[in-house]
């Protein structure tokens, strides 16, 4: 037992070990708390695990205004130099256009791969998050629709006991008893029913919101890096600038995603083991706060009191049927599904093969019955009045619908649902959901790495180009002959030899 104990010591040990990180709303001392989605501080020092993506982001964003200002001012220079002479550039091979050529269609090329992996991470990732959230959520709505279903067939009982005139004393206690289980159980249910609309609400809403915004940011891109490199091949240098800042900006923002997906990693790394933690302790986790397993457990005293009501009353039952043997040859018990005091367990499977179900006895009664419905003048061996057998139809039908969904109640008063839901997921849905996470970090890292090298290369051979066409266009002298121009026609001579210049087109 010892070692039992210190095992699962250990574990939670470990549990809050992954999730000791820098939290920057506290002087970025170490966040301790484990996994709870109530505290601030559990959020900032998850977001911050992004911090790599967020910190290269406002780094190529500072590059790109100083790369700005180093442009800008070089274009004035270079406008400058246009009045001065230019020594003309030795003309370039053709493999000084090969190379750099291959090199930006293969980046392009890559980085169409690469927002491709990221679009399908991206919807992969969505499908997959949204089947967890609906488990969670139609989990709530089953467990809200299991208590509505209990508390129906409750105020039944209760509404028949109350308009029936043979009532005893045991069915006052138990109407009483059922009366107060339901309004409770209500409460429950409502309580349920409301927070699994808000959160399906808030996370189906968050959930598109960053698909949308992630497909759409990657779509932008995806075009955007084509037009960057036709405009750079047609060479339409205004056009080819402006796609120029728009893929800077779009690194930037695939920067961001990286640091936001890679948080989003490990928030759902600590979910899902979270997850396993509630499967050993459904009572004592990190998700206490969150779920009403404590809750429910608290209306374990309130259906041991049905529990107890029902066997009463089926014991009071059988009691009356022995008494009536004398007079009348009934051959039946009614099955009580409960065990004896104290324990009361339900055990509809242990009833023997001549017992009955409390909700057949009304087919058995019906022969004691007044064919005709009137007491005073009942045929032979009809001794039950129409009345009666309509209050005890009526009673024990509501009786045996309880019994028949009891199960689901103690189900979902032990927290059983939940955890049927949450093993579901961890069996089907946590490695998935944490593989697409990852593929869509990991390619957005190698589409913003291919953009920055795309960038940077095109613009380095845009400048080349231009300067390569600088030169050729700068001064280019010629001889006019001494004594005529070019139609030749006789001119006076130009003095001292005089060089005329002509700037090419």
């Amino acid at each position: 037992m010892d070692l039992f104990q210190r095992e699962n010591v250990s574990e939670s040990l470990k549990d809050l070990a992954d999730t000791v990180r820098v939290d920057p709303l506290d002087s970025f001392n170490k966040y301790k708390g484990g996994f709870d989605i109530t505290n601030k501080h559990y959020w900032s020092s998850t977001v911050y695990t992004g911090i790599y993506g967020y910190a290269i982001g406002a780094a190529w964003l500072l590059c790109g205004i100083i790369y700005a200002t180093f442009l800008i001012v070089s274009n004035l220079f270079r406008a400058n130099l246009k009045k001065r002479k230019y020594k003309r550039k030795q003309p370039c091979s053709w493999q000084c256009h090969f190379w750099p050529l291959l090199l930006v269609t293969s980046l392009t090329l890559l980085a169409i791969v690469a927002s491709g992996i990221v679009l399908g991470g991206n919807l992969r990732f969505h499908s997959r998050a949204k089947k967890v959230m609906n488990i969670i959520i139609d989990t709530a709505d089953g467990a809200s629709s299991t208590i509505y279903n209990v508390t129906g067939a409750m105020r039944n009982i209760r509404d028949n006991l109350e308009t029936s005139s043979q009532t005893t004393q045991t069915m006052v206690a138990l109407g009483f008893n059922l009366n107060s289980t339901s309004n409770n159980l209500d409460a429950e249910a409502a309580e349920i029913t409301m927070q699994a609309e808000k959160n399906r609400r808030l996370i189906d809403k968050g959930l598109k919101l960053v698909y949308i915004v992630t497909t759409l940011v990657i779509s932008i891109n995806l075009v955007a890096v084509i037009a960057l490199s036709a405009t750079g091949f047609l060479k339409w240098r205004r056009t080819f600038y402006m796609f120029v800042v728009l893929c800077w900006l779009l690194a930037i923002i695939c920067w961001v995603y990286f640091g936001l997906y890679f948080f989003l990693e490990k928030f759902v790394g600590d979910t899902c083991t979270a997850l396993e933690d509630f499967q050993q302790d459904p009572h004592n986790n990190s998700l206490s706060s969150i779920l009403p397993c404590n809750e429910l457990s608290s209306a374990k005293s309130v259906l041991l009191d049905t529990r107890v009501g029902i066997y009463n009353l089926i014991t009071e039952v059988n009691a009356n049927i022995s008494a009536m043997q004398s007079s009348v040859p009934i051959l039946f018990r009614v099955c009580n599904p409960f065990s004896a005091p104290p324990e009361y367990h339900y055990q509809p499977n242990s009833c023997t093969s001549n017992t009955i179900k409390i909700g057949d006895i009304p087919q058995v009664i019906q022969i004691f019955t007044c064919s005709n419905g009137d007491s005073e003048a009942c045929n032979t061996g009809e001794f039950i009045t129409t009345d009666i057998f309509n209050i005890v139809k009526a009673y024990t039908s509501s009786i045996q619908n309880l019994l028949d969904i009891f199960p689901g109640v103690e189900n979902l008063v032990d927290c059983g649902v939940v955890t049927d839901a949450f093993t579901e997921i961890l069996s089907k849905h946590c490695k998935p959901v944490k593989k697409y996470v990852t593929m869509v970090w990991l390619s957005t890292v190698v589409l913003a790495t291919i953009i920055v090298i795309l960038i940077f290369t095109w613009t380095g051979k845009s400048r080349y180009d231009d300067q390569e066409q600088l030169s050729d266009g700068f001064v280019k002298p010629y001889v006019v002959d001494d004594n005529t121009d070019e139609i030749g026609k006789d001119r006076p001579r130009a003095t001292n030899n005089q060089i005329e210049c002509k700037l090419d087109p």
